[in-house]
């Protein structure tokens, strides 16, 4: 009786290993898959580069060989600032960059034109034909899609300044030195 329960038990033992080997076998197929999970950020990023320096000096000088009965000379025009951007969209509504002073100066125009992107790749906005700077926002550029427009000196938008005392204004001229903070708003349309 005893041969007969050890071959008994063998057995038992020999059909567990059979029947555990099935269940594992039976999961596996020819093809298996897994998920990946891929989260891209909202970017809303905005700044201004220079190879020398973001403050701009804007000096009028007196008429050349201070001649009597001439108009005050502008300064050069200045574009040594360039306007550099990261953005991703957060569906299909686009951005712009606007634009203001916190200030005007009596008798000065002061004109901001932004060229049109270099570098960078995606959707980059459209620059507007320029406008002379008011203390409420004006919109530079528009219909920014997800793009980058490269970071530094000499990619993204080139901005120019110019400086005008218009004929039409000029009664309005004021000696003295005036400080200008202009303001850039990447945003939503």
């Amino acid at each position: 009786m005893k041969k007969q329960i050890t071959l008994v038990s063998s057995m038992f033992v020999v059909m567990l290993a059979g029947l555990s080997g099935r269940a594992v076998a039976q999961s596996d197929t020819q093809t298996d898959n897994h998920q990946i999970i891929v989260d891209v950020p909202v970017v809303a990023l905005l700044d201004l580069e220079s190879a020398t320096s973001k403050t701009l000096n804007a000096t009028f000088t007196k008429p050349a060989n201070d001649e009597a009965g001439e108009k005050i000379v502008a300064p050069v025009a200045n574009n040594s600032i360039w306007l550099n951007y990261t953005s991703i969209q957060a569906g299909t509504t686009t951005k712009k960059v606007n634009v203001k002073a916190s200030a005007v100066v009596a008798g000065v125009d002061i004109h901001l034109v932004a060229a049109a992107a270099a570098g960078g790749a995606g959707s980059k906005g459209t620059p507007t034909a320029g406008f002379n700077l008011t203390t409420t926002d004006q919109t530079l550029i528009s219909d920014i899609g997800s793009a980058y427009t490269a970071s530094g000196p000499t990619s993204g938008h080139q901005l120019t300044y110019t400086f005008l005392a218009a004929d039409a204004n000029y009664a309005n001229l004021r000696s003295g030195q005036t400080t200008v903070t202009v303001t850039y708003t990447l945003a939503d349309n």
